[in-house]
């Protein structure tokens, strides 16, 4: 039988990307997101849970995240669950469930583009696509009769 491992999340950042090199130059970005649930009990009660996940992602992708985006920014993310084992410095075992990121999804509106909750964007950074965008409008590319 076959097997599949793919995980699908939309949440908020629960901190800056934090950006770092393998020994062979390949970027990495660990992150937190923060993925909220609201429902009503049977009682009527509004109830919330919240899952913090860790994330992970490698080259270009690593590259973008951290360049974009930056603690309470929505984000989606798709990927695999990864599951880490390790010995800490006093011999005792540990493990950990994380998501390596394959692709990811800016949520929101584009850093610099309009009123942005704070936080969002830093100074003087367009965000990604930002200058695509301007030359499409540019160029008269929404006249498009279809």
């Amino acid at each position: 039988m076959a097997n599949f491992n793919k995980v699908l999340l939309v949440g908020n950042l629960t901190r800056d990307p934090q950006l770092s090199y393998l020994p062979s130059q390949t970027a990495v970005v660990d992150f937190g997101l923060a993925i909220n649930r609201k429902w009503k009990s049977r009682e009527g009660e509004d109830r919330n849970e919240t899952c913090f996940i860790d994330c992970r992602a490698f080259g270009r992708t690593a590259e973008n995240i951290n360049k974009y985006l930056h603690k309470g920014n929505p984000l989606l993310v798709e990927g695999r669950l990864t599951f880490n084992t390790w010995t800490g410095q006093d011999g005792s075992k540990h493990s950990k469930h994380r998501v390596t990121v394959e692709n990811f999804q800016f949520l929101g509106g584009a850093p610099g583009a309009g009123e942005q909750p704070a936080g969002q964007a830093r100074q003087g950074q367009n965000g990604p696509g930002e200058q695509e965008r301007q030359v499409e409008q540019q160029s008269g590319a929404d006249d498009i009769p279809f």
